[in-house]
């Protein structure tokens, strides 16, 4: 079978046209060849920058929620300890523990007496004991 046309030019038999020039790939030995784009590192890149921000959130929801673990301690233990007065928000307690290991909330600072003083708090508005340093 003979051929009408050399292998190098493109024709298009539905178009009855040569369309080389709109093809979105080489089509003849002189042009310049096609290179996939390696993207490797850019993806390195970014699953490391997506990690990272991944990484940081996490350890800032840790750190959350140790801090509310910790304060539902302090908050748990207070309020089951013993003490006869109505506290008032913003005053500073002091939070004590007896010979029988029992928890006790008073006004009376550590260097007043000589009791194991676990730590100092303040009621805040919500009703929550913050501890503080």
């Amino acid at each position: 079978m003979k051929k009408n046309k050399p292998d190098n030019i493109v024709f298009d038999k539905e178009s009855n046209k040569y369309n080389a020039s709109i093809l979105p790939y080489a089509s003849s030995i002189g042009a310049p060849s096609i290179k996939i784009e390696d993207n490797k590192s850019w993806k390195e890149r970014g699953v490391a920058k997506v990690n990272k921000k991944i990484s940081l959130k996490f350890q800032e929801l840790k750190s959350d929620y140790e801090k509310l673990i910790d304060d539902f301690k302090w908050n748990e233990i207070i309020y089951n300890s013993k003490f006869s007065f109505e506290p008032v928000i913003g005053d500073v307690y002091y939070l004590y523990i007896d010979k029988s290991n029992e928890y006790f909330l008073s006004l009376i600072n550590p260097e007043s007496w000589k009791k194991e003083c676990v730590g100092k708090f303040s009621l805040n508005s919500e009703g929550k004991w913050i501890k503080s340093i």
